[in-house]
C-alpha cells in the first residue's frame, strides 16, 4: 500500500538493497513482495520504508509502502497494489523478478504503530489495501503469548478484493479473540453472510468495543474512508486521542 510520508522522518536513514525473495500474488490487483531481510535493522508493526527506482539515465522514482509482515521476521513483506499509470508499481507488479534487488529505506514512522504493550483492547478499521500495516499488527498480535481482545472490520469493494483472505480466515478459526467484519461494497455474491455495504456508523456502534473500554482504534485506507471513519467514531463518543489514522498519499504509484 502507497502511503503519505514527511520528510523530517527519512533524514537518518541510509538506502540499502535487500533481493526479493518470493512474489506472491493476494488479488488480481495486489501482490506481496517479499524480501531477504538481511541487513534489515528490524520494524514496528504500522511502519512503512521508502521504494526507489532508478532509470538508466538516473531519474528516480520513489514510493512509500507499508510493512506488512511482524517484526522478527526473517521476511520483510510489502504489499502492493496496481496504480493506473503509476511509475512504480507496475514494476513491482509486472516487471519484478525473484533473485532481482529492491533499494528501500526504513524503517519510517513513530506515530501510527501498535507494538501490543499496552493493556487495552484493538479495533482495526481497514479500507481496501489499507489492510496492509493493520496486517503487521494482527500478526504480531497473533505470535503473542497473551493476546489483547480485537476486532478488525475491513472494507473491499468485492470478495477477491480482499486481501490475505485465506489468512485473515485461519486467524478466526484459531483465536476466539479475535473478531473479524467484512464489508464488500460493489460485487456481492448472494450467497454473502459478511456486512453489504459501507462501513458506517451502525456498523461501528455494533462491533467496536465500547467508548469506557478505552480500545486502541487503528484506521487506514482511503483519504475519505479514513475521515468519514475517524469523525463516526468521535461522534460515537470515543477519545479522539484514542485514534490514530493513515490514508493513502495522493501520489501513488
Amino acid at each position: 500500500m502507497a502511503i503519505e510520508s514527511t520528510a523530517s522522518s527519512r533524514q537518518r536513514l541510509e538506502w540499502q538493497f535487500l533481493t526479493v525473495h518470493d512474489i506472491v500474488v493476494e488479488t488480481p490487483r495486489v501482490k506481496t513482495i517479499r524480501l531477504k531481510a538481511i541487513g534489515w535493522a528490524g520494524h514496528l508493526p504500522g511502519q512503512h520504508v521508502d521504494i526507489r527506482l532508478t532509470a538508466e539515465d538516473g531519474y528516480h522514482a520513489e514510493r512509500s509502502y507499508s510493512i506488512a509482515s511482524p517484526p522478527g521476521d526473517e521476511l520483510l513483506d510489502l504489499t502492493v497494489e496496481r496504480v493506473e499509470d503509476g511509475e512504480v508499481s507496475p514494476y513491482l507488479l509486472d516487471t519484478l523478478l525473484i533473485g532481482d534487488r529492491l533499494e528501500l529505506r526504513g524503517p519510517i514512522g513513530g506515530y501510527f504503530l501498535w507494538t501490543g504493550t499496552e493493556n487495552r483492547p484493538l479495533c482495526l478499521i481497514a479500507g481496501g489495501s489499507g489492510i496492509t500495516p493493520l496486517m503487521s499488527m494482527l500478526r504480531h498480535r497473533y505470535r503473542a503469548t497473551n493476546r489483547c481482545p480485537a476486532v478488525l472490520i475491513y472494507s473491499s469493494k468485492s470478495l477477491q478484493d480482499v486481501i490475505y483472505r485465506e489468512e485473515i480466515g485461519e486467524m478466526i478459526r484459531r483465536d476466539t479473540t479475535l473478531h473479524v467484519v467484512q464489508a464488500l461494497t460493489r460485487e456481492i455474491p448472494p450467497d454473502w453472510t459478511g456486512h453489504r455495504g459501507r462501513i458506517d456508523r451502525n456498523v461501528l456502534a455494533a462491533n467496536c468495543f465500547a467508548p469506557a473500554e478505552e480500545p486502541a482504534i487503528y484506521v487506514c485506507g482511503p483519504t475519505g474512508f479514513v475521515e468519514s471513519t475517524a469523525a463516526t467514531l468521535v461522534e460515537l463518543g470515543y477519545e479522539p486521542l484514542g485514534i490514530r489514522t493513515e490514508r493513502f498519499g495522493p501520489s501513488g504509484g
